[in-house]
């Protein structure tokens, strides 16, 4: 069963190693030592990662650096579009209801 780029961003860990390649390239050394795990622990959701397209390694010399594929994240931005419409009405409407009641208190 191939993953998809919900399930790799759905887990919190996965989410702060993107985050921290979307900076700059690591390693996974330099990856595990911004948690409080294994580097196994890591090397695992670095699979995932690759696995679902969110990543890609790329061997310079003896260690292998890790980027994020940027382009893959588009999914979700695409699959959140259909709701953000929905959130900014709402935002706009309770924006006309906070103004309503500061006028009422005057």
């Amino acid at each position: 069963m191939r993953r998809d780029v919900f399930q790799a961003i759905a887990d919190p860990t996965r989410r702060a190693i993107i985050a921290l390649i979307a900076l700059q390239a690591m390693t996974p050394n330099a990856i595990a030592e911004h948690f409080d795990t294994t580097r196994q622990a890591v090397s695992k959701h670095l699979q995932i990662l690759t696995e679902c397209d969110l990543v890609r390694s790329q061997q310079q010399g003896r260690e292998i650096y890790y980027h994020l594929e940027v382009e893959k994240l588009k999914e979700v931005d695409q699959w959140l579009a259909q709701y953000r419409s929905i959130w900014e009405t709402r935002f706009s409407q309770l924006d006309d209801v906070l103004a309503t009641l500061k006028q009422n208190t005057k």
